[in-house]
């Protein structure tokens, strides 16, 4: 190798040491290694308004997923993400049983909300943090549509106590009209707003 080979080799070298710094990923012969949410640190929430007055705000509270995701490469092979429709919850009795029916998430016909995942756009940011756009399919209701998610990797490193495994911190927003699933309650009278602004947060390992 001569030194006009030899340079940019070791540049792009020193810039997979940079990377892997930044995220915390461990060494740079790291492969693709399946990561499962912690359902003790998994978050989602979701935003909507009514009747033009305040937006009503409520969690999921059941929700599973895994992902195989190399860091060294930052390549997304596949994910998926379960959550239980009946497990909504916006600290109202009635307004919950209402969104559980068939006016709503049908969870009786439909008790399972699924995301698949199906590509990552990594981002770099100037401070070294990573970011993306999560490219995926949803099924809501019986049917199936493309969505987009806004992705930050938080924290990428060997959890501090109890399983003391590596582990990925996550947080990933997003909005979609719900009536492109056939919810369309209230949106004509303008009851219930048509977009739905939903926000994950989650710890996974890796297995």
């Amino acid at each position: 190798m001569n030194a006009r080979t030899a340079f940019p080799a070791l540049r792009r070298v020193l810039a997979a040491g940079a990377f892997l710094a930044a995220v915390g990923a461990g060494p740079a012969w790291a492969e693709p290694r399946t990561y499962t949410i912690d359902p003790d640190h998994f978050s989602i929430a979701f935003q909507v308004e009514h009747l033009g007055y305040a937006d009503v705000i409520g969690m999921f509270l059941k929700g599973s997923g895994s992902f195989v995701y190399d860091e060294a490469t930052r390549t997304l092979s596949s994910g998926r993400v379960v959550v239980a429709a009946d497990s909504v919850f916006s600290n109202h009795k009635a307004r919950d049983r209402h969104v559980r029916d068939s006016d709503f998430l049908d969870a009786d016909r439909h008790p399972e909300i699924v995301f698949e995942a199906t590509a990552f756009e990594p981002v770099m940011e100037n401070d070294g943090r990573l970011d993306g756009r999560l490219s995926g399919k949803l099924t809501l209701l019986g049917q199936t549509h493309p969505v987009t998610l806004e992705v930050s990797l938080n924290k990428a490193a060997t959890y501090p106590f109890g399983h003391r495994k590596h582990t990925l911190g996550i947080s990933a927003r997003t909005s979609l009209l719900r009536s492109q699933w056939g919810m369309s309650y209230g949106v004509d009278r303008g009851m219930v707003g048509d977009e739905v602004l939903l926000s994950f947060e989650l710890e996974a390992t890796r297995d």
